[in-house]
């Protein structure tokens, strides 16, 4: 028996808001359905708060309906207010192309653009548009009052909301409006911050073509502490492995609060629900082998898997597990002479990342927050030395979770580039 994909997304823990819940489950059930996610290019990657969509997306494309994944290269001229306390930064057009093209890359590896599903950009129908003939044909279906009630302005009108943010609703509500009139579209997914937007143009597609179009939100993830999802002491968890490593990646998932880790397989792997509930109930420490394959699996998803496999090596080798590999842990190149010389601790931790000043290091030391080869670091005036390099290597730590390695430079052999006079 085939399985509605929306009581899917139901179990697995996708939905937190529709807008016809009964309409909705049978469309998906009865025929292909074209559906979109938009995301604004305001980064040069998508962060997890992105991941969510895409593997909803990917949900709906396994079982025959048509993903569209929109590029907001024109929204992003604007820049979306809803969860924001102030406005965000202009960029230029050439900064969110650049943007466009990065994120483009990303999404390929979690939907078959050559395919059913597609990708598409709001800038080929938004900067062309002439504002009057706009105002025209869209502003004249909005209410002003209706739109300070929404949530995403409401809660800006104390701090201030410029003008030009106030027009986000109706661009977006225009992109759902042109993906119906080109694409057939009549799904819009997207976290619950969204719901305002989604109902804009549901509200504008029954108002212009008396169409009933459809909007469905995700759940806002915290984890059980709290914590807003995808965010650590140095930011945002990005897919870009220039921007967070494979390892970081891995090491975030594997170092999740007990009671997510259940609702983590559940919405960021492709698990059967069976599996999920199985590895949920592990008692005690062993539910750090559920921990373990929620790591693997994300980051195989995202990073594929032989990256996937190079990070729980690592991680295994720095807990003692047998057949770990500590090569893909994070690290920097130092020079042998410069541990003769003695490294201040303080420059290691920013040469290897683990703090963005000195200051910041100097803090994390008083704190008691470092270690180098699991001994905690006292002072400031530490020096890193030869005698602390092991086998070439020296390891810091940050906290319980977060390692770098230091790795010495192997000295150039004469005859080699960079040996004898210059």
């Amino acid at each position: 028996m085939t399985v509605n994909p929306f009581q899917t997304l139901v179990e697995r823990g996708f939905v937190q808001q529709v807008t016809h819940p009964e309409e909705v489950e049978r469309l998906l059930g009865e025929t292909q359905v074209t559906v979109y996610v938009g995301f604004d290019p305001t980064a040069p990657s998508l962060h997890l708060g992105h991941l969510l969509p895409l593997i909803a997306l990917k949900h709906l494309e396994l079982a025959g309906h048509r993903p569209i994944v929109l590029l907001g290269g024109g929204t992003a001229m604007i820049g979306d207010p809803s969860g924001k306390t102030e406005m965000r930064k202009m960029l230029s057009r050439e900064t969110i192309a650049s943007h466009a093209e990065s994120i483009r890359r990303q999404v390929e590896r979690f939907l078959d653009l050559s395919g059913r599903s597609l990708l598409l950009n709001n800038a080929d129908w938004i900067l062309p548009l002439n504002y009057v003939a706009f105002l025209r044909e869209i502003g004249v279906h909005f209410s002003v009052n209706r739109m300070l009630a929404a949530e995403c302005f409401r809660t800006r009108l104390e701090r201030g909301l410029s003008f030009i943010e106030f027009n986000y609703m109706l661009l977006q509500a225009y992109d759902f409006l042109t993906l119906y009139r080109r694409y057939g579209c009549r799904l819009q997914m997207g976290g619950d911050d969204q719901w305002s937007n989604i109902l804009a143009g549901t509200d504008l597609i029954r108002r212009v073509e008396d169409v009933e179009a459809y909007g469905l939100t995700f759940p806002l993830l915290t984890t059980s502490s709290g914590k807003k999802m995808g965010k650590t002491e140095a930011g945002a968890v990005w897919l870009s492995p220039e921007l967070t490593s494979p390892y970081d990646f891995y090491q975030y998932w594997r170092n999740v609060d007990d009671p997510d880790v259940g609702r983590f397989l559940a919405l960021y792997t492709f698990l059967p629900m069976d599996e999920v509930r199985r590895l949920a109930a592990l008692p005690g420490e062993q539910i750090n082998e559920a921990k373990r394959v929620l790591a693997y699996e994300v980051t195989r998803l995202v990073h594929g898997e032989e990256e996937a496999k190079k990070a729980q090596a690592a991680a295994d080798a720095l807990f003692g597990r047998e057949g770990g590999q500590a090569e893909a842990i994070p690290s920097v190149k130092v020079h042998p002479a410069e541990l003769k010389a003695g490294l201040p601790i303080l420059d290691a931790l920013v040469r290897a990342g683990l703090a963005s000043s000195r200051s910041e290091g100097r803090r994390l030391i008083d704190q008691r927050g470092i270690e180098i080869n699991g001994e905690r670091v006292e002072s400031i005036d530490r020096l890193v030395t030869l005698a602390d390099a092991k086998d070439g290597l020296v390891v810091l730590r940050k906290g319980k979770k977060t390692y770098r390695q230091l790795v010495l430079e192997a000295p150039a052999s004469p005859g080699q580039p960079g040996a004898g006079r210059s």
